[in-house]
């Protein structure tokens, strides 16, 4: 009764995700409730500062970059930017995974003529022994 009214995330996703840990086999009543309002908080938090440090006062809203800026420039929040990555267009992703495509084709290629140039160090220096 009481508790449903101090917080306002569905607390049977909370449990669904609790669950999906290996390690977790029951939950006590107590501790999803605490999970619920420590997860509440946290996301009210995040939510202010990025309103705070973004652009949100300008546009008086809350936008995903503020987000991500603050996953990505805030040292306590940098454990989110892989979940609150910047926005990119599509062209510019597509690019980026053909230039790493192309990088990691030309790292291969030095690495073998490296190799090569080692057989052929060593090769010589038997040769000349």
């Amino acid at each position: 009764g009481t508790e449903n009214r101090l917080v306002s995330l569905p607390r049977s996703r909370i449990r669904v995700i609790m669950k999906s840990s290996p390690e977790v086999s029951s939950i006590n009543q107590d501790a999803l409730f605490l999970t619920a309002k420590a997860t509440e908080l946290f996301v009210q938090y995040l939510a202010t500062y990025s309103y705070k440090h973004g652009r949100g006062k300008e546009k008086n809203a809350l936008t995903y970059t503020d987000l991500s800026h603050t996953a990505e420039e805030c040292e306590t929040f940098q454990f989110l930017a892989d979940i609150l990555p910047k926005k990119i267009l599509a062209s510019k992703y597509l690019k980026m995974l053909e230039k790493e495509k192309r990088d990691g084709e030309v790292r291969e290629d030095n690495e073998e003529g490296e190799e090569e140039e080692d057989e052929d160090k060593a090769v010589g220096d038997s040769v000349g022994s």
